[in-house]
């Protein structure tokens, strides 16, 4: 005969599938499957306000979410990634460059076995304090800042999107509150550009990344523009990284697991690192710098720089909280409000602004003195 097969409770069930869902399952997970050198969960620096636990979330699945359901990131849609007013569907905008990032750093993590969850709330991040426009609105308020430079003590003297995207997440959403993200996920929003480099691999993953993305993303819009054609790129670096951009890609993220496997480090081959290095320069010389990828920086550095000035001599037409979360500096005010800006919601403020109503067309008699 066989064994009795006896019943087991519904509740038991239930009881066993909830504590499989739950942080401290996940939370030992991280402490038993991830490498020794990957951020746990469990032992984040934690928040600048303290908050209670989540039953089923770790901290940094918490801030994967908050970063993800926020103003700033569903903003990105409409700001220009590197091409001004593309006409064709299939040009990357900031919100389709971030979600590639966030997808390099994630395979990128998953095979180092380091933490998924803040790699990819940092990848999420990483950009929400660009200027519409791009790189392009970033270099107008640059030059807008030097011009102002002596008039104004309270005036920052540069401004990077590093460092408002970590303002963005630190003070600017929720109306002023911040969303509060835990150390790790600011340190990498903070480090993913610029001299700061990230505390932990999780943030130099996404620092690489996040040029793993651009470049590639970057050669598929040229050509599509027609800037650039397959052959224009050297072929020393189509021998050592591939023809097509995922062969690019797959060289590139393959050998840097390979060199920072088990590392306390994120490495690349000489090689390799030597190669994407020499396509960023070509980038640079070729589309980055070009005429026609830049056609419309003429008008898009006025539409900032014009905003900007207007907005500096009106306080009264910023909105108050601005001057609120920016304890009362007029200029970091500006910078706030006009960096938040999307590339459509900047053009129609210029057009308000600076642009004369059209004469009216009706044919109404003007009343009789």
């Amino acid at each position: 005969m066989g064994e009795v097969q006896r019943n087991k409770s519904p509740h038991t069930d239930e009881a066993h599938r909830l504590t499989l869902c739950a942080r401290e399952e996940r939370e030992e997970r991280e402490v038993t499957q991830l490498s020794p050198y990957a951020a746990l969960a469990v032992s984040t620096k934690g928040r600048v306000r303290a908050r209670p636990l989540d039953d089923y979330r770790t901290e940094f699945q918490r801030d994967r979410d908050r970063i993800f359901h926020c103003k700033s990131f569903r903003r990105l849609r409409h700001k220009t990634q590197v091409f001004l007013d593309p006409e064709g569907d299939h040009y990357r905008t900031r919100l389709t460059h971030t979600l590639e990032v966030a997808q390099i750093s994630r395979a990128i993590a998953q095979t180092l076995r380091l933490n998924e969850d803040l790699t990819e709330a940092i990848a999420l991040g990483h950009d929400l304090g660009h200027t519409p426009f791009g790189h392009t609105g970033e270099t107008a308020l640059n030059e807008a800042l030097a011009e102002i430079a002596e008039g104004y003590d309270d005036a920052p003297l540069e401004f990077h999107h590093a460092a408002q995207s970590l303002r963005v997440v630190e003070v600017l959403e929720h109306e002023g509150r911040g969303l509060n993200l835990c150390w790790e996920t600011r340190d990498g929003i903070y480090g993913h550009s610029g001299a700061y480099y990230p505390q932990t691999l999780e943030g130099q993953v996404v620092r690489i990344a996040d040029r793993i993305a651009y470049l590639n993303h970057d050669i598929d819009d040229a050509i599509a523009a027609e800037i650039l054609h397959p052959e224009d790129i050297p072929a020393t670096f189509i021998e050592i990284l591939g023809e097509t951009s995922p062969q690019r890609i797959t060289t590139v993220v393959q050998d840097l697991t390979a060199q920072s496997c088990g590392q306390r480090q994120i490495m690349m081959t000489t090689t390799v690192r030597d190669a994407l290095d020499g396509l960023r320069r070509f980038m640079f010389a070729n589309v980055y710098d070009s005429y026609v990828a830049k056609s419309g920086e003429v008008q898009a550095k006025r539409v900032v720089k014009e905003l900007f000035y207007y907005y500096l001599q009106h306080e009264d037409e910023l909105p108050i909280e601005y001057f609120e979360w920016a304890d009362g500096k007029r200029v970091q005010a500006v910078i706030d409000y006009l960096s938040g800006m999307t590339d459509r919601f900047a053009r129609r403020e210029y057009e308000r602004i600076f642009v004369p109503a059209p004469f009216s067309n009706s044919t109404e008699r003007a009343p009789r003195a």
